[in-house]
């Protein structure tokens, strides 16, 4: 019995997700990711007319695959939420590493190509800078700040993390859990949130 074309499609989308992480377009030939999808080239091209359609197409699936969770539209606690929210964002990234850092070096030749999965960073900035609006609103956080920097440092502060952790060690010697709560400590701090229970968000620095 024939596969139906949707189980087909979606096995050659995700085979050249694959072979494209782990060494770009030279990696992801139409004989490999065929091979890898466990059809034939024929039926490559059969649902897609040319590699480069195939690559597209894979980098559109994968990002409409890994849409970021919303953080809460009633902010409540924004230590507990934010903490949770990035650990999992920090576990996404760290998990998809090779295929960022591919994609980020195919930019420069092909911008088009990787555009849909480089957005997904831009969409995961976005739902943090309206959610710390959404905290000053709520009177949840206090002084002049900028939304869009505060978006900035935390995500920076994240990608970082995690696409560095495993080749620079040194540089983060804290267990990532660990981590990420510092980080979030220390964003709060600086745009004077509050927690649940009303006390002000503390970073306590601690000596190495």
């Amino acid at each position: 019995m024939n596969e139906p074309k949707s189980e087909v499609r979606e096995a050659l989308l995700r085979a050249t997700v694959k072979l494209f992480a782990e060494g770009g377009t030279k990696a992801a030939s139409t004989r490999r990711i065929a091979k890898e999808a466990g059809v034939n080239e024929v039926t490559l091209f059969r649902h897609f007319g040319k590699k480069e359609d195939l690559i597209c197409s894979a980098m559109r699936w994968f990002a409409d695959q890994n849409r970021v969770e919303p953080l809460p539209a009633d902010p409540l606690d924004p230590e507990r939420e934010l903490v949770d929210w990035c650990r999992e964002h920090h576990q996404r990234m760290h998990k998809l590493r090779t295929l960022i850092r591919t994609c980020m070096a195919d930019h420069l030749e092909h911008p088009d190509r990787n555009s849909p999965t480089l957005k997904m960073p831009v969409q995961v900035n976005n739902e943090l800078y309206e959610y710390l609006l959404r905290v000053r609103a709520s009177g949840l956080a206090s002084g002049t700040w900028d939304a869009r920097s505060a978006a900035n440092m935390l995500m920076g502060a994240l990608f970082s993390d995690a696409m560095g952790r495993d080749a620079m060690p040194e540089r983060f010697p804290t267990a990532s859990d660990d981590a990420i709560a510092q980080y979030v400590g220390l964003l709060l701090s600086a745009i004077g949130a509050k927690t649940e229970e009303g006390r002000s968000a503390k970073f306590e620095v601690r000596s190495a």
